[in-house]
């Protein structure tokens, strides 16, 4: 318990990818619970559902960073393109829970925000970037050896 703790709270250092999809799975699953919770107490108002949703992304942006960083770490990166990915996901969460140029679309008695053409150009964007990182941070390689942020995570575990 104590690693997922210093995997999911701490910045130093270096991860390889299976702890990186350790911590993910977890941050998943935290999510999926949080959005669970926020469905039912929200009783089906899209207004409260999105707002909500921004409060569990907030939330989880320390977690995030900490196991990104590291991974970044280990591929010796400074993480500035992990900033630019958590910075994106809150401008477009915010943007699209305060409904700016969306019109209301009623769905079985229930009104949803149709957001505007530009903010889904920009969430496609953001997709293709968030692949990047996704490849980035889980699939490939860290630098072997020791690097300016550590030694190597996988010399460590031999």
């Amino acid at each position: 318990m104590d690693n997922i703790k210093a995997l999911l709270t701490t910045t130093e250092g270096r991860i390889g990818r299976q702890q990186w999809w350790i911590g993910i799975v977890v941050l998943i699953i935290v999510s999926i619970v949080a959005s669970i919770i926020v469905s039912i107490i929200s009783l089906g108002n899209a207004t409260v559902i999105a707002w909500l949703g921004v409060l569990i992304n907030l939330v989880l942006i320390w977690p995030s960073y900490c196991i990104g960083i590291k991974r970044r770490h280990d591929r010796d990166n400074d993480g500035t393109d992990l900033k630019i990915l958590i910075a994106g996901s809150v401008i477009l969460n915010l943007l699209q829970a305060s409904g700016i140029g969306a019109s209301m679309v009623d769905v079985g008695g229930v009104s949803y925000p149709m957001p505007p053409i530009w903010l889904t150009i920009l969430s496609v964007i953001y997709g293709i970037f968030a692949i990047y990182m996704l490849v980035q941070l889980g699939f490939l390689k860290g630098t072997t050896g020791s690097n300016s942020y550590g030694p190597d995570p996988l010399d460590a575990a031999a």
